[in-house]
């Protein structure tokens, strides 16, 4: 038999498969054995240093712990570095907040100031040495000894604190207020205060002890709307920081912890207080002696009184906002930091808005149980012409009308009603204003009664819950389940709503037709320009012209800013402003009505009279008011059409004058409904009268209204007229007729309560 031999080049593969095989085999026991050798010797060497007993757990294993923990600790510290050190990214950095803009209103007046500018006109050794003893002895007495953080203050404030059981002494230094300053915000949280402690350590490896305190007296915040003690001094007391006694040192110093409660301005016993607190410290530290500072103490600084000098703060700190995001839009080669700004601010309409909030609330704030109010005026491009955020801007900064999202109550109704007519209804079509209810939620009207079949024009006049909400389930279109149809409905209204330039959330609730979402001032009064606009949507905005310092011109908003959008057809929205002026010529906002000056708008009362709204237009401006609590506690049965309406008819009074009338697109001159049908007769108009206390329904006057409707409901019924429907009457639950909820003033809406 013949012996088969494998090919010749298979056995090569083979024996080199083999020969690989050993010398990994090798390779891999040679460095095995290496290995064992060379720790074996490693071992032998570290024999020498071995410490047994005592000595190891007194020294070695101490020191190994602290070793492991110090790893540890600095790769915790490197990865809360790094958010903080992010903030110095900007190569620019110590420019970054350097924005000083001064502003002039409309005409070109100058109106007040914004911005910190790193003002090196006065040198440190140029200061007064109290004044810098004076913020050293106050704010961090150890600034020349620490890295930046003082240590021992800091565990110094927490004991104090804690003995106390509230915050008595703050532990900043003044490197990390200024870091503060510089790259973060006020927001109380320990994100904050890691970053605080890193940019500190940071800034003292950048800037000497000096240049950090110089930068600190320059661009700390020292109230009244100045930054810097040599802005603060001019302001205060008419004078230069280098002119400044002790007693006046010892005021600025303390103005560092709360610029606002201290301010002399505002309230000078407690400014004296505190400079007597900082005389105490200068004491304390060893800076002064009691015989040098007891001059100080027996004669107080004085601030000059600014009581008259009404700054429109609200609208400069809004102004404010809005510059530094549009200097954020120019080119990064742009280096400029001082500007001038010309306004859209009318000084006559921000005066007369002012005085007219103030002397509703003081003469019947406390009758209404109504603390607060907030009011905007735009001009049909968006110009703002006068901006009110609260009744007091050194009592609160808090900016109303920007900031606060508030209920619009039934104000909120014609973004709903001009829906509809975008989807075919028209001024006139009948609505059956009857029960309605999305699953368990079913909307009442004012007086818990039904008016039948009304016109939209005659539901908006009124301000019939109802209607609202059945057109946004008719407009959802799907007859098959009424739910869904609620929802596509509500979509199509939110959908319109941020075409007039609503940007709040509005969330999809079922009572959202009729105003419970949230909204601001600001948004709502420029959304209703959109009206007499014919259909166009403008940019609520406040710069009109932007200058450098030199004068040149950098941005101005006719020709850089964002153009009117056609947000509806011109034909909506000269519908919706016929619908509207009935609102103010005889529905719930006859206090607004303007002598010969076509008016539209809508009033507006939450669940609990929380809010109370009255927003309206000219054809020349546009402008909402709000009044209410900043708590959300009720009013005192507040309604759109009382305060709220009266204010805007006093404003715009003021914002008429001298000023060519327009008529508004649809409504001219104005006019009047036809007289309507028995089950929706509205009462003549009441007597003109200012608006006082809210009227008080004793239950003898419930039971004789209830009296009342039955004979009128059997007068009904006995001449073949329609019959009410509506829930029976009590003397608990009322259903007031149409003619005394017409009589009554205020806005008959009641919307849903506020979705938290």
């Amino acid at each position: 038999m013949r012996e088969i031999v494998p090919p010749q080049w298979k056995t090569k593969i083979r024996l080199w498969l083999l020969d690989f095989d050993a010398r990994v085999d090798s390779t891999l026991f040679s460095s095995a054995k290496g290995a064992r050798e060379l720790y074996g010797r490693f071992s032998t060497f570290m024999d020498r240093f071995y410490v047994d007993r005592w000595r190891r757990w007194v020294f070695i294993e101490p020191l190994s712990e602290a070793a492991s923990l110090g790893l540890g600790g600095l790769i915790l510290m490197l990865a809360l570095a790094i958010p903080a050190f992010r903030e110095t990214a900007d190569e620019d950095w110590l420019k970054k907040s350097d924005l000083a803009v001064s502003f002039l209103d409309r005409y070109g007046n100058p109106i007040g100031n914004r911005g910190i500018k790193h003002n090196d006109s006065i040198p440190l050794e140029d200061f007064p040495d109290h004044l810098i003893k004076a913020t050293l002895a106050t704010e961090d007495r150890r600034f020349y000894d620490h890295f930046g953080i003082d240590v021992a203050g800091t565990f110094r404030a927490l004991l104090t604190n804690a003995q106390a059981g509230g915050v008595r002494q703050g532990g900043s230094s003044i490197t990390q207020q200024l870091a503060k300053n510089l790259f973060l915000n006020n927001e109380r949280t320990i994100e904050r205060k890691v970053k605080e402690a890193f940019l500190a350590i940071w800034l003292e490896t950048r800037l000497t002890k000096n240049e950090i305190l110089k930068l600190y007296l320059d661009r700390a915040y020292m109230g009244g709307g100045t930054f810097g003690v040599d802005g603060a001094a001019h302001f205060y007391f008419n004078k230069s920081a280098r002119d400044v006694n002790l007693a006046e040192a010892a005021m600025l110093a303390g103005l560092f912890k709360a610029p606002t409660r201290y301010a002399p301005h505002i309230n000078l016993p407690a400014a004296r207080a505190r400079a007597n607190v900082v005389l105490d410290n200068l004491v304390d530290a060893g800076f002064m002696t009691e015989g040098q500072v007891f001059g100080a103490r027996r004669n107080p600084a004085t601030a000059v009184d600014r009581r008259d000098e009404n700054s429109p703060n609200y609208y400069l700190d809004w102004a404010f906002d809005e510059m530094r995001k549009l200097v954020d839009t120019f080119p990064k080669s742009y280096t400029e930091r001082v500007f001038v700004v010309r306004t859209a601010i009318d000084m006559n309409v921000q005066r007369a808005a002012e005085e007219a909030v103030e002397n509703q609330l003081r003469q019947f704030g406390r009758d209404y149980h109504a603390t607060q109010a907030a009011t905007v005026v735009a001009d049909l491009d968006g110009g703002v012409r006068a901006m009110v955020g609260g009744r007091d801007y050194g009592a609160s900064q808090f900016n109303r009308a920007v900031d606060a999202y508030r209920q619009p109550g039934s104000s909120f109704k014609p973004y709903v009603y001009t829906t509809a007519l975008l989807n075919g209804f028209k001024p006139n079509s009948i609505v059956v204003d009857g029960p309605v209810c999305l699953g368990n939620w079913c909307p009442q009207n004012y007086g818990h009664s039904y008016s039948g079949s009304v016109t939209l024009t005659q539901a908006i006049t009124r301000s019939i819950n109802v209607v609202p909400v059945k057109l946004s389930i008719a407009i959802g279109n799907n007859p098959k389940n009424q739910w869904d149809s609620a929802k596509r409905g509500r979509a199509k209204i939110v959908e319109v709503a941020r075409r007039f330039g609503i940007k709040a959330p509005l969330p999809d609730t079922p009572s959202l037709p009729i105003g419970a979402d949230e909204v601001t001032v600001l948004e709502h009064a420029a959304a209703y320009a959109t009206f007499p606009n014919k259909g166009k949507a403008v940019t609520p905005h406040a710069v009109l012209e932007v200058r450098t310092g030199a004068g040149d011109l950098v941005w101005r908003f006719d020709r850089d800013g964002k153009k009117p959008l056609q947000a509806i057809p011109a034909s909506v929205a000269s519908d919706m402003a016929e619908m509207m002026s009935h609102v103010v010529s005889e529905g719930t906002a006859r206090r607004a009505a303007l002598d010969g000056i076509p008016t539209a708008g809508k009033t507006g009362t939450t669940n609990a009279y929380r809010d109370a709204w009255f927003v309206g237009y000219t054809g020349n401006f546009a402008c909402a008011v709000w009044y209410g609590n900043d708590d959300y506690s009720p009013t005192n049965r507040m309604t759109g059409g009382s305060l709220p309406a009266q204010t805007w008819h006093d404003i715009m009074v003021a914002a008429h004058q001298g000023v060519e009338i327009k008529e508004i697109p649809g409504v001219g001159a104005g006019t009047k409904l036809p007289p309507p049908a028995a089950s929706a007769t509205v009462a003549s108009k009441p007597p003109d009268i200012k608006p006082g206390p809210p009227p008080i329904l004793t239950k003898r006057g419930a039971d004789i209204l209830v009296r009342v409707e039955k004979l009128l409901d059997e007068a009904a019924k006995t001449a073949g007229g329609p019959v009410k429907p509506g829930k029976p009457a009590s003397s608990s639950s009322v259903a007031f007729p149409d003619s005394f909820a017409a009589a009554v003033p205020g806005d008959p809406a009641a919307p849903a309560p506020r979705k938290n």
